[in-house]
């Protein structure tokens, strides 16, 4: 909360049009700006990332919000959508009624983790050891805790908010993980509902503005921002695709079993559906942030979700402005193209396929923006280039400390070899289809009904949906999420990405990452749509159609927490509680290396590098490096795979870690640990099982033991 009070009144400058103000972006922006001037000053070498420097940013944040604060600005056009004073609730009161919603949300979020706070399991190792690593780092990048010697080769900005707040609050790291799981869905429900609930309000403005009416937000039009904003963050939050609906009503009222013969509901099913029911050659992946939220890995793209909300918040703002033809100010302009750029950049050090993705939605909100305005192609199409040319030259500028460390993963582009079949897709975009070709024939109906049938005497259409006015901004904006997002599902139909994964689910990372992004925007859509139709349907008839069918669709959206939440989590009984600490599993399933975490944590300082056995990726393996962010020669070996780009290193690092820990040629043994500069050795249950052979002799004779609990040692080396 303090951070986003240090930048409200940028962002009340920004959103000065929202009838919140923009209030909880501020909390965004917040952590976006200062967080980036922290990192970008500790990969330039000129400050260390230590609790000083980002005291010493949030200090020069707030000197220059407050001067931003005492400046004067000319008030609104009337055709910039004041906001309205009469029968409004007070700001202060809004301010208030959001931020309680947001710790509600955290708190609720926080409570459900409180059941399974455990990191373990999935990839939760390595976005934990991330963590601990920049924790560590007094510049950057961050060591590798998996290939010593070298930096993380990841996207890992996400990552790095993490550290930062974790640095900033002081709390222990295994904490403020599940925090930021529970954190990150306060800002996914909260942020949806304002700028779904800020959609709605600008329609409700030009809907006014039209009919000639002086706006006047009551209690009534105030209830259909709030149910609208709801909608739309309840889907986001909770909601899933088709599939749980769909297949539940197949097993409990056909009494037809799943394609595994269950007749039980399993909740990732309905992110593993394209290639597995029925089994074929083709696996994918299609996520969506209730099933991330559900279990809680902490990746790219559930970190950078607030980013993208407030990124598409700011495209909203430019394209009402452009709308509206409206020039805007130095100061507007400026903040605003630095601001897209920085979210732009963030995107890509946080979760690269966003980058696109969200490219793509800025070219249109530009291209569609500048056409309405000019209607010239020509002219519209060269403002386009040169506006997307501009701000893909500043992002570069925001992220090239993180490139020049960089090395690309990706090893090309290809032409899919499988493609979805068209049931499967309507299971999983179904619903939002309905409300987006709902919304397009409600708004272009008249244009795409054939006239020769129009005028046929036996077909009369009386519907409203043939005599309505020209779609709103906020409709056309609406659209444009609407088609990227179609566009999302398309292309992995078409064209794949090419990485190590590329026999069996040579298209799964591709749809993940498209599709995720394309869930986040539908959810927008159904908030907006929902209420947009049943606000503006005149006939009963058709509203009541409308209104039926859409709460059955989100009702069907929604069963999915009644299936995941106990799935993952169990039965929600106090007794159960175990609170937020994530390394209850280790202090319970192996106590002895928890000693040995703590040990380490306690009496170590900075990041030498440790040995530890290599394990397969997904295992208990690489615990050590993982709590404390030590670096080992060798971690998880198909992540390092992926992040290296071949095999070759990876491999010979783990016949490295074999020969130091079975050799009995001390001199070899020596050369290799001098090689990797080792300044720590464990030997405990894991390492013993790893290598039968192992032979523990030749450290006590090369260092000694400093910690010893029952099944394992540390052993520092003698330098």
């Amino acid at each position: 909360m303090g951070i986003g009070l240090i930048f409200l009144p940028l962002t009340k400058r920004l959103f000065s049009n929202f009838f919140d103000q923009g209030y909880l972006f501020s909390k965004v922006f917040g952590v976006a700006i200062s967080s980036y001037l922290v990192w970008l000053l500790a990969s330039l070498k000129i400050l260390p990332f230590y609790q000083e420097t980002i005291w010493f940013v949030l200090i020069i944040g707030l000197l220059v919000n407050l001067a931003i604060s005492s400046m004067k600005f000319s008030p609104p056009t009337p055709t910039s959508h004041p906001r309205p004073t009469s029968h409004f609730p007070p700001i202060l009161l809004i301010f208030a009624l959001e931020e309680l919603m947001f710790f509600i949300t955290l708190t609720f979020w926080s409570y459900i983790r409180g059941f399974q706070p455990n990191i373990q399991g999935l990839e939760k190792f390595m976005d934990f050891g991330f963590i601990n690593s920049i924790l560590r780092s007094k510049f950057f990048p961050p060591a590798d805790i998996w290939f010593a010697g070298k930096s993380i080769n990841y996207y890992y900005f996400g990552h790095y908010v993490t550290a930062f707040l974790t640095k900033t609050t002081g709390i222990n790291s295994a904490v403020t993980y599940n925090l930021m799981i529970a954190t990150l869905f306060a800002f996914c429900f909260s942020l949806t509902f304002s700028l779904t609930g800020n959609l709605l309000y600008f329609f409700l403005l030009k809907k006014f503005e039209n009919l000639k009416i002086d706006f006047k937000l009551k209690i009534k039009n105030l209830k259909l921002i709030i149910i609208g904003g709801l909608i739309a963050a309840f889907v986001i939050s909770l909601g899933a695709n088709l599939h749980p609906a769909y297949y539940n009503f197949k097993m409990k009222i056909l009494k037809k079993p799943y394609c595994d013969g269950s007749f039980s509901y399993w909740y990732p099913n309905a992110t593993r559906y394209i290639g597995y029911c029925p089994d074929v050659e083709d696996k994918t992946i299609h996520e969506f942030p209730a099933y991330s939220f559900v279990v809680s890995d902490l990746h790219g793209h559930v970190s950078d979700i607030p980013f993208v909300l407030t990124f598409l918040a700011l495209c909203l703002v430019l394209f009402l402005k452009i709308k509206e033809n409206k020039k805007l100010s130095f100061f507007s302009l400026l903040t605003t193209d630095l601001l897209l750029s920085l979210f732009l950049a963030i995107f890509f050090m946080t979760n690269q396929w966003d980058y696109p993705i969200y490219l793509l939605v800025l070219g249109m909100i530009f291209l569609v923006g500048f056409y309405q305005n000019r209607s010239n192609l020509g002219e519209t199409l060269k403002k386009t280039t040169v506006s997307c040319l501009g701000v893909i030259f500043s992002s570069s500028l925001f992220f090239l400390p993180f490139q020049l460390n960089f090395e690309p993963m990706i090893k090309g582009i290809a032409f899919v070899h499988a493609h979805s079949r068209f049931y499967q897709l309507l299971i999983l975009w179904g619903a939002p289809w309905f409300f987006g070709l709902s919304f397009l024939f409600f708004l272009f109906g008249k244009k795409i009904i054939p006239k020769q049938l129009l005028k046929k005497e036996k077909v009369k259409i009386k519907s409203s949906l043939l005599s309505l006015p020209s779609p709103l901004p906020t409709d056309i904006f609406i659209l444009i999420l609407f088609v990227v997002s179609t566009v999302l599902i398309i292309i992995p139909e078409i064209v794949f990405v090419k990485d190590i994964y590329i026999t069996s689910y040579h298209r799964a990372n591709t749809m993940f990452k498209l599709t995720y992004q394309a869930f986040i925007m539908f959810s927008l859509v159904i908030g907006y749509v929902t209420l947009r139709l049943t606000t503006s349907l005149p006939h009963y008839f058709e509203k009541r159609l409308f209104a039926f069918v859409s709460c059955f669709l989100i009702l069907a959206l929604l069963l999915y927490p009644l299936y995941s939440i106990p799935g993952y989590y169990g039965n929600l009984d106090l007794k159960n509680y175990k609170g937020l600490y994530g390394l209850y599993f280790l202090q319970t399933l192996y106590p002895d290396d928890y000693q040995t975490v703590r040990w380490l944590n306690n009496n170590v300082s900075g990041q030498p590098n440790i040995l530890e056995a290599v394990g397969d990726s997904y295992t208990d393996y690489e615990r050590i490096s993982m709590a404390t962010g030590l670096p080992t020669i060798e971690g998880w070996l198909v992540h390092e795979w992926l992040w290296r780009g071949s095999f070759d290193e990876p491999g010979k690092r783990a016949t490295e870690v074999q020969t130091i820990y079975e050799g009995n040629n001390r001199q070899q043994t020596l050369a290799l640990l001098q090689k990797y500069q080792i300044k720590y050795v464990i030997i405990g249950e894991m390492e013993k099982q790893k290598y039968p052979q192992l032979n523990e002799t030749q450290f006590s004779e090369i260092g000694k033991v400093v910690f010893r609990s029952k099944t394992t040692s540390i052993y520092q080396l003698f330098q």
